[in-house]
């Protein structure tokens, strides 16, 4: 098995191209289905591949029965849209080769960084209240109310019942990652690039909330990143925080909303189990 590499820093083997000869995964304790391997990138072809998707959309038990396995070799489970206007990975433009490590990042400081950005635009604090121009520090961390793993599994399934708009047409994919939070950045995603050119930084601030809040990341489109939660806020109090990180993070999700003001976007996250972003 080769490397797998981030900008050349060797991170962890890379068991996806043992598929190329053993498309079933059998050497591996596997068995996929027919499906493919992606190492198309915006700069030409990696010199390994960065994942492996299923031909076929992804049904209700998928993401168990072939993401617990593949977790076990190194291999994390995402569903990844080719229903979306963007196609597959493979036209999604990666770009591995510019993504730093997210371990290099501190969330708070990147978060206080996208904070300042976007209020220096903001006309009045209506918009950003109860905390007004001032980056109001990180959430608290919440308390589980569900194992995190089983968590994305029951997220998973809902995706894949086509429950998300934002998700058309769901596939399993396997990516070489150590954690969840990684996986974007293991494949050099794109999606906000229009807002940051380095999706590390976002993956730094994913691995915060797999700390604090239990998350996994679910599914991946051109643009759109959903994750499951396994310690939603409870209490409106504790959801505006997290609502103020996640308008720093991505604030399209509050600005071209028709919740467009933070307190009325906090509303929605209390208990909420699977949190939704994607950047114009």
């Amino acid at each position: 098995m080769g490397p797998f590499t981030v900008t050349g820093m060797a991170t962890l083997p890379n068991p996806l191209p043992q598929l190329a000869l053993d498309p079933s995964g059998r050497s591996l304790g596997l068995r996929l289905p027919p499906g493919r391997l992606v190492d198309a990138t915006d700069d030409g072809p990696w010199h390994e591949p960065l994942l492996w998707y299923a031909e076929k959309p992804a049904g209700p038990g998928t993401w168990k029965a072939l993401g617990a396995p593949g977790a076990r070799v190194g291999l994390l489970p995402v569903l990844v849209d080719l229903g979306g206007p963007g196609g597959g990975p493979e036209d999604w433009g990666l770009l591995p080769g510019e993504t730093s490590y997210p371990g290099d990042h501190d969330a708070e400081d990147i978060l206080a960084e996208y904070w300042e950005e976007e209020t220096e635009e903001l006309e009045d604090t209506e918009e950003t209240a109860p905390f007004g121009y001032e980056w109001p520090g990180l959430a608290p961390a919440a308390h589980l109310a569900a194992d995190p793993d089983t968590r994305a599994a029951q997220v998973a399934d809902a995706l894949e019942s086509g429950r998300d708009a934002l998700i058309e047409e769901a596939h399993l994919a396997l990516v070489p990652a150590r954690r969840s939070a990684d996986i974007p950045a293991a494949i050099g995603w794109t999606g906000p690039v229009n807002y940051d050119g380095d999706v590390a930084r976002i993956c730094a601030v994913l691995r915060s909330w797999e700390d604090r809040f239990g998350i996994r990341v679910v599914a991946l489109g051109l643009d759109t990143l959903v994750v499951a939660v396994a310690a939603p806020p409870a209490t409106v109090e504790d959801a505006e925080a997290v609502a103020a990180e996640h308008f720093a993070f991505c604030p399209d999700n509050i600005t071209q909303s028709h919740r467009a003001t933070l307190r009325a976007y906090a509303e929605k996250l209390v208990g909420q189990d699977t949190w939704t972003f994607w950047w114009d």
